[in-house]
């Protein structure tokens, strides 16, 4: 895995993005690089990376119908 993509894993995990779900996106050459350049855009439309990060992770949880709140630190 190469440094910009540790980046956003930890990034969404400090969003609570569940890791299984990360493991299942980081999994698939297209998912990641979808990622990767939604991440990319929000970083350059002015968005800092915490902030990309965190609304990323809004739409993973909403695509997926999840709720951030069914989600402990303690997966971490």
């Amino acid at each position: 895995m190469d440094v910009e993509r540790l980046n956003i894993y930890k990034r969404l995990r400090d969003f609570k993005v569940p890791s299984t779900v990360l493991d299942n996106i980081f999994s698939e050459e297209n998912d990641i690089k979808i990622l990767e350049n939604a991440f990319s855009a929000l970083v350059q439309d002015g968005f800092k990376e915490d902030d990309a990060a965190k609304e990323i992770s809004k739409m993973i949880f909403k695509e997926l119908d999840l709720s951030e709140d069914d989600y402990s630190d303690d997966e971490k």
